[in-house]
């Protein structure tokens, strides 16, 4: 209980200097229902940018520090699926491996 109101007031102190910080506090509550919100949008369109355009960006980079460094062009994206791919169809092979192995054992015991 102590570390719940311990953590309470911490997070209390760092929305009160967030609003400090920021001149927040002054607002009247319509001001600061608008300014929240458009802060809210500007975070919610960029978490939502990051995931969309931020992996193909790092395909892209890692692509181009692979061609500096080798000296060759590599597809990240299909490298990435060949080897998935590969280790799926190993751990596919295996469970039908094991599977089979306990349909037997089950057939001999009946």
């Amino acid at each position: 209980m102590a570390q719940r109101l311990t953590f309470q007031q911490w997070l209390q102190r760092k929305l009160y200097h967030f609003e400090l910080s920021l001149s927040v506090y002054m607002m009247t509550p319509g001001e600061k229902f608008a300014f929240y919100s458009i802060l809210f949008l500007l975070c919610g369109l960029t978490c939502i940018a990051m995931v969309l355009y931020l992996p193909h960006h790092i395909s892209f980079l890692v692509g181009r520090a692979w061609y500096y460094i080798n000296g060759e062009h590599i597809d990240v994206g299909e490298v990435v699926k060949g080897e998935l791919a590969s280790v799926l169809h190993e751990t596919a092979t295996t469970v039908a491996e094991a599977v089979s192995d306990a349909a037997e054992t089950v057939v001999k015991e009946l």
